[in-house]
Protein backbone atom coordinates (compact mmCIF):
# COMPACT_ATOMS: atom_id res chain seq x y z
CA UNK A 1 0.00 0.00 0.00
CA UNK A 2 1.25 3.49 -0.61
CA UNK A 3 2.93 5.43 2.29
CA UNK A 4 0.93 8.51 1.93
CA UNK A 5 -2.02 9.69 4.67
CA UNK A 6 -5.38 8.93 3.01
CA UNK A 7 -6.66 12.19 4.60
CA UNK A 8 -3.89 14.63 3.09
CA UNK A 9 -5.18 16.11 -0.73
CA UNK A 10 -3.23 14.32 -3.38
CA UNK A 11 -1.16 16.24 -5.22
CA UNK A 12 1.78 16.35 -8.01
CA UNK A 13 4.13 15.85 -5.80
CA UNK A 14 2.40 12.82 -3.58
CA UNK A 15 2.37 11.25 -7.45
CA UNK A 16 5.90 11.33 -8.49
CA UNK A 17 6.56 10.45 -4.67
CA UNK A 18 5.07 7.22 -4.83
CA UNK A 19 6.33 7.01 -8.75
CA UNK A 20 10.15 7.16 -6.81
CA UNK A 21 9.24 4.60 -4.27
CA UNK A 22 7.12 2.10 -6.29
CA UNK A 23 4.35 2.47 -4.94
CA UNK A 24 1.34 2.17 -7.22
CA UNK A 25 -0.91 5.00 -8.33
CA UNK A 26 -4.69 3.62 -8.57
CA UNK A 27 -6.86 5.60 -10.54
CA UNK A 28 -10.26 5.73 -12.03
CA UNK A 29 -13.04 7.69 -13.85
CA UNK A 30 -16.13 9.51 -12.16
CA UNK A 31 -18.50 11.65 -13.94
CA UNK A 32 -21.04 12.92 -11.19
CA UNK A 33 -20.56 13.79 -6.91
CA UNK A 34 -21.85 10.47 -5.68
CA UNK A 35 -19.07 8.02 -7.65
CA UNK A 36 -16.21 10.53 -6.98
CA UNK A 37 -16.81 10.13 -3.20
CA UNK A 38 -17.28 6.79 -2.95
CA UNK A 39 -13.96 6.19 -5.26
CA UNK A 40 -12.40 8.62 -2.92
CA UNK A 41 -13.08 6.80 0.19
CA UNK A 42 -11.87 3.51 -1.36
CA UNK A 43 -8.56 4.97 -1.44
CA UNK A 44 -8.09 6.13 -5.39
CA UNK A 45 -5.53 8.27 -5.89
CA UNK A 46 -6.63 10.82 -9.16
CA UNK A 47 -10.01 10.83 -10.76
CA UNK A 48 -10.28 11.66 -14.02
CA UNK A 49 -13.51 13.33 -15.51
CA UNK A 50 -12.72 11.51 -18.66
CA UNK A 51 -14.85 12.43 -22.18
CA UNK A 52 -15.58 8.36 -21.93
CA UNK A 53 -18.34 10.08 -20.48
CA UNK A 54 -19.91 10.56 -24.04
CA UNK A 55 -20.02 6.59 -24.30
CA UNK A 56 -20.66 5.51 -20.87
CA UNK A 57 -23.33 8.35 -19.51
CA UNK A 58 -24.82 9.45 -22.84
CA UNK A 59 -24.34 6.70 -24.77
CA UNK A 60 -23.00 7.87 -27.77
CA UNK A 61 -20.52 6.20 -30.39
CA UNK A 62 -17.93 7.95 -29.17
CA UNK A 63 -16.36 10.59 -27.32
CA UNK A 64 -15.99 12.88 -30.05
CA UNK A 65 -19.45 14.75 -29.30
CA UNK A 66 -18.81 15.91 -25.93
CA UNK A 67 -18.66 19.61 -25.59
CA UNK A 68 -16.80 21.41 -23.12
CA UNK A 69 -19.79 23.01 -21.32
CA UNK A 70 -20.21 19.56 -20.82
CA UNK A 71 -16.89 18.49 -19.10
CA UNK A 72 -17.50 21.76 -17.09
CA UNK A 73 -20.40 20.97 -15.61
CA UNK A 74 -19.62 16.56 -15.16
CA UNK A 75 -16.22 18.19 -13.53
CA UNK A 76 -18.06 20.45 -11.26
CA UNK A 77 -20.29 17.48 -9.74
CA UNK A 78 -16.84 15.62 -9.03
CA UNK A 79 -15.52 18.64 -7.44
CA UNK A 80 -17.99 18.56 -4.75
CA UNK A 81 -17.68 15.18 -4.12
CA UNK A 82 -14.19 14.44 -4.06
CA UNK A 83 -12.04 17.13 -2.05
CA UNK A 84 -8.52 14.77 -1.64
CA UNK A 85 -8.27 12.52 -4.83
CA UNK A 86 -6.52 14.27 -7.72
CA UNK A 87 -8.85 15.91 -10.27
CA UNK A 88 -7.95 15.38 -13.76
CA UNK A 89 -10.74 16.61 -16.43
CA UNK A 90 -10.39 15.87 -20.17
CA UNK A 91 -10.40 18.88 -22.53
CA UNK A 92 -12.67 17.14 -25.14
CA UNK A 93 -11.99 17.47 -28.74
CA UNK A 94 -11.09 20.22 -30.47
CA UNK A 95 -10.98 22.14 -27.82
CA UNK A 96 -7.16 22.40 -28.19
CA UNK A 97 -6.18 23.77 -31.56
CA UNK A 98 -3.95 26.12 -30.88
CA UNK A 99 -2.35 27.75 -28.10
CA UNK A 100 -4.98 30.61 -27.53
CA UNK A 101 -8.48 28.35 -27.53
CA UNK A 102 -6.12 25.67 -25.41
CA UNK A 103 -5.51 28.66 -22.89
CA UNK A 104 -9.40 29.99 -22.52
CA UNK A 105 -10.87 26.49 -21.92
CA UNK A 106 -8.53 25.01 -19.89
CA UNK A 107 -8.52 27.85 -17.60
CA UNK A 108 -12.63 27.47 -18.22
CA UNK A 109 -12.14 23.86 -16.83
CA UNK A 110 -9.92 25.05 -14.07
CA UNK A 111 -12.22 27.88 -12.92
CA UNK A 112 -16.05 26.38 -13.23
CA UNK A 113 -15.40 23.20 -13.38
CA UNK A 114 -12.53 22.27 -10.66
CA UNK A 115 -9.83 20.59 -12.56
CA UNK A 116 -6.69 20.76 -10.57
CA UNK A 117 -5.48 19.66 -14.12
CA UNK A 118 -6.06 19.25 -17.53
CA UNK A 119 -5.87 15.75 -19.85
CA UNK A 120 -4.46 16.43 -23.47
CA UNK A 121 -4.46 13.38 -26.24
CA UNK A 122 -1.34 13.74 -28.65
CA UNK A 123 2.39 13.61 -28.87
CA UNK A 124 4.89 16.37 -30.45
CA UNK A 125 1.87 18.47 -32.35
CA UNK A 126 0.73 19.33 -29.11
CA UNK A 127 4.22 19.98 -27.27
CA UNK A 128 3.80 24.19 -27.64
CA UNK A 129 0.61 24.14 -25.83
CA UNK A 130 1.15 21.76 -23.02
CA UNK A 131 4.36 24.68 -22.51
CA UNK A 132 2.48 27.41 -22.62
CA UNK A 133 -0.48 25.93 -20.64
CA UNK A 134 1.91 24.84 -17.63
CA UNK A 135 3.82 28.72 -18.22
CA UNK A 136 0.49 29.87 -17.26
CA UNK A 137 0.24 27.62 -14.30
CA UNK A 138 -2.10 25.21 -15.52
CA UNK A 139 -0.93 21.37 -14.70
CA UNK A 140 -1.08 19.15 -17.91
CA UNK A 141 -1.96 15.44 -18.39
CA UNK A 142 -0.72 13.85 -21.48
CA UNK A 143 -2.37 11.04 -23.54
CA UNK A 144 -0.49 8.62 -25.90
CA UNK A 145 -1.13 5.48 -27.69
CA UNK A 146 -4.75 5.26 -28.36
CA UNK A 147 -6.31 8.23 -28.70
CA UNK A 148 -10.21 8.52 -28.71
CA UNK A 149 -10.22 11.67 -30.52
CA UNK A 150 -8.30 10.56 -33.15
CA UNK A 151 -10.44 7.20 -33.60
CA UNK A 152 -11.26 7.48 -37.07
CA UNK A 153 -7.67 8.60 -38.24
CA UNK A 154 -6.53 5.63 -36.49
CA UNK A 155 -8.96 3.25 -38.04
CA UNK A 156 -10.62 2.25 -34.95
CA UNK A 157 -10.04 1.38 -31.25
CA UNK A 158 -6.79 -1.00 -31.93
CA UNK A 159 -2.86 -1.33 -29.80
CA UNK A 160 -0.74 1.28 -30.64
CA UNK A 161 3.02 0.99 -30.92
CA UNK A 162 3.17 -2.49 -31.78
CA UNK A 163 6.06 -1.53 -35.15
CA UNK A 164 9.51 -0.41 -34.31
CA UNK A 165 9.33 3.15 -35.72
CA UNK A 166 5.60 3.95 -34.09
CA UNK A 167 7.30 2.57 -30.49
CA UNK A 168 10.11 4.78 -31.31
CA UNK A 169 7.75 7.96 -31.89
CA UNK A 170 5.52 7.45 -28.83
CA UNK A 171 8.77 6.82 -26.69
CA UNK A 172 10.03 10.57 -28.00
CA UNK A 173 6.22 11.70 -27.97
CA UNK A 174 6.47 10.71 -23.93
CA UNK A 175 10.24 12.61 -23.94
CA UNK A 176 8.86 15.78 -25.20
CA UNK A 177 5.59 15.85 -23.07
CA UNK A 178 7.57 15.54 -20.09
CA UNK A 179 9.92 18.13 -21.41
CA UNK A 180 7.22 20.92 -22.43
CA UNK A 181 6.23 20.61 -18.82
CA UNK A 182 3.51 17.39 -18.34
CA UNK A 183 3.20 16.17 -15.18
CA UNK A 184 1.71 13.20 -15.99
CA UNK A 185 1.06 10.20 -18.65
CA UNK A 186 -1.82 8.14 -19.76
CA UNK A 187 -0.72 5.15 -21.73
CA UNK A 188 -3.71 3.46 -23.40
CA UNK A 189 -3.76 0.26 -25.71
CA UNK A 190 0.13 -0.16 -25.90
CA UNK A 191 2.53 -3.28 -25.55
CA UNK A 192 3.48 -3.88 -21.82
CA UNK A 193 7.21 -3.77 -23.06
CA UNK A 194 6.92 -0.52 -24.78
CA UNK A 195 4.90 1.20 -21.43
CA UNK A 196 7.32 -0.11 -19.78
CA UNK A 197 10.51 1.85 -21.40
CA UNK A 198 8.85 4.80 -21.59
CA UNK A 199 8.12 4.33 -17.64
CA UNK A 200 11.53 4.66 -17.13
CA UNK A 201 12.39 7.03 -19.51
CA UNK A 202 10.25 9.42 -17.95
CA UNK A 203 10.87 11.09 -14.72
CA UNK A 204 6.75 11.94 -14.23
CA UNK A 205 4.12 9.12 -13.35
CA UNK A 206 2.78 7.21 -16.14
CA UNK A 207 -0.40 5.97 -15.66
CA UNK A 208 -1.59 2.70 -17.84
CA UNK A 209 -5.26 1.79 -19.52
CA UNK A 210 -4.32 -1.50 -21.51
CA UNK A 211 -0.41 -1.04 -21.03
CA UNK A 212 0.61 -3.96 -18.58
CA UNK A 213 1.67 -3.89 -15.36
CA UNK A 214 4.79 -2.01 -14.97
CA UNK A 215 3.48 1.47 -15.75
CA UNK A 216 3.34 3.29 -12.35
CA UNK A 217 -0.19 3.36 -11.63
CA UNK A 218 -3.59 2.33 -13.94
CA UNK A 219 -6.79 3.53 -14.34
CA UNK A 220 -10.21 1.72 -15.49
CA UNK A 221 -13.41 3.21 -16.55
CA UNK A 222 -15.56 2.73 -13.41
CA UNK A 223 -18.32 1.56 -14.93
CA UNK A 224 -15.93 -1.29 -16.75
CA UNK A 225 -14.47 -1.81 -14.00
CA UNK A 226 -18.17 -2.60 -11.96
CA UNK A 227 -19.43 -5.18 -15.20
CA UNK A 228 -22.05 -2.88 -16.31
CA UNK A 229 -20.64 -1.35 -19.31
CA UNK A 230 -23.51 -2.60 -21.97
CA UNK A 231 -22.08 -4.82 -24.80
CA UNK A 232 -18.73 -6.71 -24.72
CA UNK A 233 -15.90 -5.35 -21.82
CA UNK A 234 -12.78 -4.29 -23.11
CA UNK A 235 -9.42 -6.77 -23.01
CA UNK A 236 -7.70 -4.63 -20.34
CA UNK A 237 -10.52 -4.59 -17.76
CA UNK A 238 -11.86 -6.78 -15.10
CA UNK A 239 -14.90 -6.83 -13.56
CA UNK A 240 -14.03 -6.60 -9.57
CA UNK A 241 -18.20 -6.17 -8.86
CA UNK A 242 -18.11 -10.30 -9.18
CA UNK A 243 -18.65 -11.68 -5.23
CA UNK A 244 -18.22 -8.37 -3.63
CA UNK A 245 -21.81 -7.54 -2.99
CA UNK A 246 -21.25 -3.86 -3.17
CA UNK A 247 -19.65 -1.19 -5.21
CA UNK A 248 -17.55 -0.20 -2.12
CA UNK A 249 -16.12 -3.34 -1.66
CA UNK A 250 -15.65 -3.82 -5.60
CA UNK A 251 -13.94 -0.38 -5.86
CA UNK A 252 -11.82 -1.01 -3.10
CA UNK A 253 -10.72 -4.20 -4.49
CA UNK A 254 -9.54 -2.73 -7.52
CA UNK A 255 -7.51 -0.32 -5.44
CA UNK A 256 -5.72 -3.25 -3.83
CA UNK A 257 -5.42 -5.27 -7.25
CA UNK A 258 -3.26 -2.08 -8.62
CA UNK A 259 -1.37 -1.47 -5.16
CA UNK A 260 -0.42 -5.02 -4.76
CA UNK A 261 0.39 -5.61 -8.46
CA UNK A 262 -2.14 -8.48 -9.14
CA UNK A 263 -3.67 -6.38 -11.70
CA UNK A 264 -3.53 -5.67 -14.60
CA UNK A 265 -2.49 -9.52 -15.65
CA UNK A 266 -1.37 -11.23 -18.45
CA UNK A 267 -4.38 -11.38 -20.18
CA UNK A 268 -5.13 -7.96 -19.39
CA UNK A 269 -2.50 -6.69 -21.37
CA UNK A 270 -1.20 -6.75 -24.77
Amino acid sequence: MSTHSLDQPVTRATLERMKHDGDKIACLTAYDATYASLVEQAGVEVIIVGDSLGMVIQGKESTLPVTLDEMIYHGACVARGARRALRVVDMPFMTYPNVREAMGNAARLMREGGAQMVKLEGGARIAEIVHDLVAQGIPVCGHLGLLPQSVHQLGGYRVQGRERETAHAMLEDARGLESAGAALLVLECVPTDLARDITRAVSMPVIGIGAGAECDGQVLVLQDMLGITPGKRPKFSRDFMTGQGSIQNAVQAYVRAVKDGSFPAAEHSF
